[in-house]
C-alpha cells in the first residue's frame, strides 16, 4: 500500500496542516457572526440582512483585486511561500479587531475585510505553489486534499464553536446569553491560527512553473483575452454562479429563521464540515480520471437543489434542514478543489498563479453584489435570496455545459 507521503508531496501536506488549523480558527467564530452581529444590532433588528450583506460582501469583494495582483506578483518574482505566509499572518492578526466590536459592528466588518485581504494576499501563490509541487495528473487529488484539510479544520472549530455554545447558551433567545462569550471565542481562536503560521516555515520555494532565467522565463499574462476560450467561458459561468452564491451566513440565519436554536444551527453547520471534510479527496482523485467539467455540473446542478430547497422549506418541516446542509457539502467537495485544478491545468505558460489570481478575483468581485443582493432580498422575504441563488446556479450550468469542452487538450 502506497506511504501517505508518497502520496502527497510535502509541501501539500504542509499547507493542508496550515489550512486545518486556519480553519479551526476561522470556524470557531464564522457561525457565530450572523448571531453577534444581532446582538450588537439589538436596537436595530430590521437592519440584519442588509449589515450582513455589506458585512460579507465588502470583506470580500474590497480585497478581490488583490487576488489577481499577489498571483502576478508570485509568478513575475517565482515566489510562493514569503507572500503566502504574509496573507495567513494577516488574517490571524485580524482576529483582533472583533474585540472591539461591542463599539459597533463596522469593527466585525473590518476583521472582516483584513482578514479577507490576508486571503486575497495568499491564495493564488499558495494554489501555485501546490500545483507546482505536484504532477499535472494528480493535481485534482493534491487540491482535493487540500480542500478536505480545509473542511476537517472547518469541522473541528465548528465542533468547539458548538461546545462553548452550549455552555454559554441562553434558552430563552436560542443563541449566547452576552458578548463575553463570544469574546471567549475570539481570544482562542488566535491560538491556532498562530501555530497554521508556523507550518508553512517548512514549506520549500518551487521557483515558479518556468524553467530558465529571468529573461528566459515566460512573463505572465494580465491579459485576460489571449487566455484559452475554456478559461474564459469558466471565468463568466463562474461569475454567474457567485452572483447567486450568497455568503453562508444567509444560510445559518435561515436555519435559525425557520426556528432551529443556535446550538442545532452549529451541529448542522458541523454535518456540512464533515462531509465536505470527508469526500474532498476523493472527487479531487476522480476529477483526474474522469475530467473536470462532469463533477462542477454536477456539484452546480446540487447547488442549485440545495438552495431551492432552503428558500421553499417551511418552519414545519424544518427538520429537512438535516438532509440538505450535509448535501450542501457534499456540493463543495464536488467542487471547490476541482475548479483550481481546472484553472491550474490550462493556464498560460508562466501564468499559473496570475491565472488562479484571476479566478479568485472573480469569485470576490461577484460576492459583493451576491451578499448585498442576499441582504436586500432576504429583508424583504427570507426565502428569496435562496431562489435566486439557485436559478443563478442553472443559469451558470448551461454556460459551462455549452461553453467549454469536456477535457483540456493534453499539453
Amino acid at each position: 500500500m502506497m506511504r501517505f507521503r508518497d502520496r502527497y508531496n510535502r509541501n501539500v501536506i504542509l499547507t493542508g496542516l496550515t489550512s486545518f488549523f486556519t480553519d479551526i480558527s476561522s470556524e470557531m467564530l464564522y457561525p457565530l457572526i450572523q448571531a453577534f452581529v444581532a446582538m450588537v444590532l439589538t436596537a436595530q433588528k430590521a437592519l440584519l440582512g442588509p449589515v450582513l450583506g455589506i458585512i460579507e460582501g465588502v470583506a470580500e469583494s474590497s480585497a478581490s483585486l488583490i487576488k489577481v495582483f499577489a498571483g502576478y506578483h508570485s509568478d513575475r518574482t517565482s515566489s510562493r511561500k514569503a507572500p503566502t505566509i504574509a496573507g495567513y499572518s494577516l488574517s490571524a492578526l485580524s482576529k483582533v479587531a472583533l474585540f472591539a466590536a461591542s463599539l459597533g459592528w463596522y469593527f466585525v466588518l473590518l476583521s472582516r475585510f483584513v482578514d479577507r485581504i490576508g486571503k486575497g494576499i495568499r491564495s493564488a501563490p499558495r494554489d501555485a505553489l501546490i500545483a507546482e509541487s505536484t504532477p499535472k495528473e494528480l493535481q485534482g487529488r493534491a487540491f482535493g486534499f487540500h480542500r478536505a484539510m480545509d473542511f476537517a479544520g472547518a469541522f473541528v472549530g465548528a465542533l468547539v464553536c458548538y461546545l462553548i455554545v452550549e455552555r454559554f447558551l441562553d434558552p430563552a433567545t436560542g443563541t449566547l446569553r452576552d458578548l463575553d462569550a463570544f469574546y471567549l471565542l475570539f481570544a482562542v481562536s488566535i491560538v491556532p491560527a498562530v501555530l497554521g503560521v508556523g507550518f508553512l516555515l517548512f514549506t520549500r520555494e518551487t521557483g515558479g512553473d518556468a524553467i530558465g532565467t529571468e529573461t528566459e522565463r515566460p512573463r505572465p499574462n494580465l491579459n485576460i483575452a489571449k487566455y484559452d476560450p475554456r478559461l474564459k467561458t469558466f471565468f463568466i459561468a463562474q461569475l454567474l454562479f457567485t452572483i447567486g452564491n450568497s455568503s453562508n451566513q444567509f444560510l445559518l440565519l435561515r436555519s435559525m429563521d425557520l426556528g432551529h436554536a443556535l446550538s442545532t444551527v452549529i451541529l448542522m453547520y458541523i454535518a456540512f464540515n464533515l462531509v465536505t471534510a470527508a469526500l474532498s479527496s476523493a472527487f479531487g482523485s476522480l476529477s483526474d480520471r474522469i475530467g473536470r467539467k462532469s463533477l462542477l455540473i454536477g456539484g452546480y446542478l446540487l447547488y442549485a437543489v440545495v438552495y431551492l430547497a432552503f428558500g421553499f422549506i417551511a418552519t414545519g418541516t424544518n427538520w429537512l434542514l438535516w438532509a440538505f446542509w450535509p448535501a450542501y457539502g457534499l456540493y463543495y467537495a464536488m467542487t471547490e478543489g476541482v475548479e483550481k485544478a481546472f484553472v491550474s491545468e490550462i493556464a498560460p505558460a508562466g501564468s499559473r498563479a496570475t491565472a488562479l489570481g484571476f479566478f479568485h478575483t472573480i469569485v470576490g468581485i461577484g460576492l459583493l453584489p451576491a451578499s448585498i443582493i442576499a441582504g436586500l432580498l432576504f429583508a424583504f422575504n427570507p426565502a428569496a435570496p435562496f431562489v435566486f441563488g439557485g436559478l443563478m446556479a442553472l443559469i451558470a450550468v448551461l454556460v459551462l455545459g455549452v461553453g467549454v469542452s469536456a477535457r483540456p487538450a493534453k499539453a
